[in-house]
Formats: C-alpha cells, sequence, structure tokens
C-alpha cells in the first residue's frame, strides 16, 4: 500500500482546499504540511515592498526540498516565472477554473465617480484606471475571508474569480471581468504541483494528473514573463489557451498609472516559442521602454 503523501502548503482556507483538491485528485492518502510563507507574515504592506516575487511559495517549495514534505501545491500565479529552486520539478498543472478577475461591491458600470476600489495588485490597477481615470485606490491583502469582510468599506474590491469558486462564494460576485477589460495575472486560476526532480516515485504520481492543455497554456504564460525577466516590476499578464495544434496567447504590458497599456497576441505549436513571441512583440512595440523607464517601475505582477 502507498505510503501517505506529505502536501506542503500555505495555511489559507483557499490553500488548504487547494491541496485537498490535489489529493483527490490523485487518489492518495495524504499529511498536509502547513506552511506559514513571507507573504502570510507581511499583510500590513503591499506585496511589491515586501519582495513581490515568490513571498508565498519560497517556504512552501523549501519544505519540499528540506524533505518534510514530498510535493507542493501552489496557486499556479504564485510561482515565479525564472529561477526555480535547484531539486525542484512543476510535475503538473492539473486543472484550471476560470481564470477572471471579478468587481465585488458593484459593476464597473455602476461605480460612481471617484469611486475608490480596492486591490493590492498593480496589474490590476493599472488595467482600471486605464478604463476608468476617475477611480482611486486602496490596498487589500489578506485572504479571501479578509477581503470580503472588508468590502464594505469600499465601492468595490477586486479578487480572483477562482478563489470565490473554490470556496463557494460565487454568489459574492458583481461583475466578472473580462480579459478584454482586465487581462488575468500569468497562471491565474491555475493549480501548479512540484516535486523533488529525484524523486521518481512522486513524481510519477503527480504526472499522472496533470491536464496537458492547461500545462501548455500555463507554460506559454510562464514563458512571456520569464521572457520580461521572470519578476516584471511593471503591471503585467497573460492569457493563453489551446487552439487546435497551437498555442494562442495574449499578453499585457502597461505603465503603473495605466496611461500606456499595451496587447499583444501570438500562437505557435510550442507554448514557450508562443510566449517568447508575444514578449518580442511587445518590445517592439514600445514595451522595451516602459522596462527601461525607471519612473515607471514598482508593483511588479500580481
Amino acid at each position: 500500500m502507498p505510503r501517505p503523501l506529505r502536501v506542503a502548503t500555505r495555511g489559507s482556507e483557499l490553500a488548504r482546499w487547494q491541496a485537498q483538491r490535489v489529493a483527490t485528485l490523485l487518489g492518495a492518502d495524504t499529511e498536509l504540511v502547513v506552511v506559514s510563507t513571507t507573504g502570510d507574515q507581511r499583510t500590513d504592506v503591499p506585496i511589491h515592498a515586501v519582495g513581490g516575487t515568490g513571498i508565498f511559495v519560497k517556504e512552501v517549495q523549501q519544505a519540499v526540498l528540506d524533505g518534510r514534505a514530498d510535493l507542493a501545491v501552489h496557486s499556479a500565479k504564485d510561482l515565479p516565472a525564472s529561477d526555480a529552486p535547484e531539486g525542484l520539478v512543476l510535475a503538473a498543472t492539473p486543472e484550471r477554473a476560470d481564470p477572471r478577475d471579478v468587481l465585488v461591491g458593484s459593476t464597473l458600470d455602476a461605480l460612481p465617480a471617484g469611486a475608490r476600489v480596492a486591490t493590492g495588485s498593480v496589474r490590476r490597477r493599472a488595467q482600471l484606471v486605464a478604463l476608468r481615470p476617475d477611480l482611486t485606490f486602496a490596498e487589500l491583502r489578506g485572504n479571501i475571508a479578509t477581503r470580503l469582510e472588508r468590502a464594505a468599506d469600499f465601492d468595490a474590491i477586486v479578487v480572483a474569480a477562482a478563489a470565490l469558486t473554490r470556496l463557494g462564494l460565487e454568489d459574492r460576485a458583481d461583475e466578472y471581468l473580462e480579459p478584454s477589460i482586465v487581462l488575468p495575472q500569468v497562471g491565474q486560476g491555475a493549480l501548479a504541483v512540484e516535486c523533488r526532480s529525484d524523486d521518481d516515485e512522486t513524481r510519477a504520481r503527480v504526472v499522472a494528473i496533470d491536464d496537458v492543455q492547461v500545462h501548455a497554456a500555463v507554460d506559454a504564460e510562464r514563458a512571456y514573463l520569464a521572457e520580461l525577466g521572470g519578476g516584471c516590476e511593471l503591471p503585467c499578464g497573460a492569457l493563453a489557451r489551446v487552439d487546435g495544434d497551437e498555442i494562442a496567447v495574449e499578453a499585457l504590458l502597461a505603465a503603473n498609472d495605466g496611461h500606456v497599456v499595451l496587447r499583444a497576441h501570438a500562437r505557435d505549436t510550442d507554448p514557450v516559442v508562443a510566449g517568447r513571441a508575444v514578449a518580442a512583440e511587445l518590445m517592439d512595440h514600445g514595451g522595451r521602454w516602459l522596462l527601461e523607464d525607471s519612473s515607471l517601475l514598482g508593483g511588479g505582477a500580481a
């Protein structure tokens, strides 16, 4: 009888749900190894001020590297697009929920002039202010329950649709923001399962639950972000899908204040090539200037 798998995860309700979901897909007995991350500990400051890339995964990854856990379950959007720790492999992206963002508290059209919208993501802020320059923004951190509790303090808050769906809170969504309005974060809605590269037994069990189409889409999005530098300091997002034999990917890069919002599309049979191609397209049409202009930096891709 296979031994129970030790699954490293953050301690939030959503993270635990995701870990249990992977356990169900594996059909295995599991033991959760709950890890507190830097991002969980520092909810008093904006994400980019804490360190941005990897603040929700590094300690979870270390639990696997140390042998305290056999695998780690993450939200794919939290994984850095480059500089993966040596000894770990992204073995599966088993499924993807709705990748869109949602407004809670109001629809976009119903927001009054000068409305105060809360979100910790500069990606969301830049795209929303490009559509509605009158909007003002407030910082919002914490788990989903905490954010929803604070929703009444603002005209609206923005959260990931996947988080509401997984926790059975879809009724709290007032408007799903289409990618044409707010392009999601790289990997948003997808699960990512890592294990040690030399742990053949665990890797074989995890690979069996991989969704190849989801994995290809996430690979394309991550390749785009990696091409920008892995931890792009500007608001950026991407969404890819399998279209026949090709991967079609749309990507965005913007200035923090939303006065410049660049979008591009690319497709290829190879997801990594598609991701790199859409990055090159953006770079050739103003993205390089955005990345080089230090006055526009800050915030990250969350």
